[in-house]
């Protein structure tokens, strides 16, 4: 990477080139306020719209390992691909895109319904191969399996006769299903992590904690909602009454001819309506539902 000639101040992020995490992972970044600003998928690396952190793409397997080694200062992939390249990083957070369960699946007429029912010397297709060899070490002892190893199109070996069973990973579960398998045991649930190596410069640390904690403020803000609105002095108690908020609600003077207080907190989505219904009958005027970007810790 030293090809790119960037100062040694600038964080290497990597981000998956491709796949299921790549859009959710840039889209996410850009709500932080890091927008990447080439999106080609031609483009191995890219500026981002914060002169610290510049952006590379890499194969979302290979960037635990590239995070290890130092080649990338941080990046952004699934938590299967961290604890199936058994890497050494330091694992920051939790972003909850790209959500799916590593699975054990077999073609639904098989009969078969759990790892213990697969017969001895049982054929597992996989890319998995790690995570694959713990698990069936670990729920089926002493049996013997063989897995074989693919680089993707897993789902299609026990139809061509390669394999007994996979072990992929499923999101929606139509792939599967329309290759003609089911899942019958759940391995890992994963998603997308930000993780760092652990031997950085305090410089990068900082830039990289930064990211962290604006990442996580808008995972927080999700699902929330600001509500405003005026209440008459008269009816500040009953309204407030029904009011959740995060720390307690806030209540500002209005200049008004009629004493009033200007009432707003943040909650979660599914609050609203009945706050708002409740608010209202209780007095309250003029109330305003608005969207929240961030909220930071």
């Amino acid at each position: 990477m030293s090809e790119y000639n960037l100062s040694s101040s600038v964080v290497r992020l990597a981000i998956p080139n491709k796949g299921r995490l790549r859009e959710p992972v840039m889209d996410l970044l850009e709500r932080a306020g890091v927008k990447v600003l080439i999106r080609d998928e031609k483009i191995l690396s890219s500026p981002t719209s914060r002169p610290d952190i510049h952006a590379f793409f890499l194969r979302a397997e290979d960037i635990p390992t590239m995070v290890e080694l130092g080649a990338a200062d941080a990046g952004i992939t699934g938590l299967d691909m961290i604890l199936e390249r058994g890497a050494d990083v330091e694992e920051l957070l939790d972003l909850r895109v790209g959500a799916a369960e590593v699975v054990l699946a077999v073609s639904s007429r098989s009969g078969i319904r759990s790892v213990n029912d697969l017969p001895d010397n049982a054929r597992i297709a996989t890319r998995y191969v790690n995570l694959a060899k713990r698990f069936l070490g670990e729920r089926a002892p002493g049996k013997r399996f063989r897995i074989i190893e693919v680089g993707g199109a897993a789902e299609i070996m026990p139809a061509l006769g390669v394999a007994d069973a996979i072990v992929d990973v499923r999101s929606t579960g139509m792939t599967l299903r329309s290759h003609g398998l089911e899942a019958i045991e759940v391995i890992l649930k994963t998603s997308a992590r930000l993780i760092a190596c652990r031997d950085l410069p305090r410089e990068k640390r900082d830039a990289i904690e930064k990211l962290r904690l604006m990442l996580e403020g808008v995972l927080n803000a999700e699902k929330r909602k600001m509500v405003m609105m005026n209440v008459p002095d008269r009816c500040l108690r009953a309204v407030l009454e029904v009011i959740p908020s995060m720390g307690g609600p806030t209540i500002a003077k209005v200049e008004a001819k009629e004493p009033m207080w200007e009432v707003y907190a943040v909650m979660s989505e599914d609050q609203v309506y009945d706050v708002v219904v409740e608010a209202k009958k209780r007095g309250a005027r003029d109330i305003v539902i608005l969207d929240v970007e961030k909220i930071i810790p």
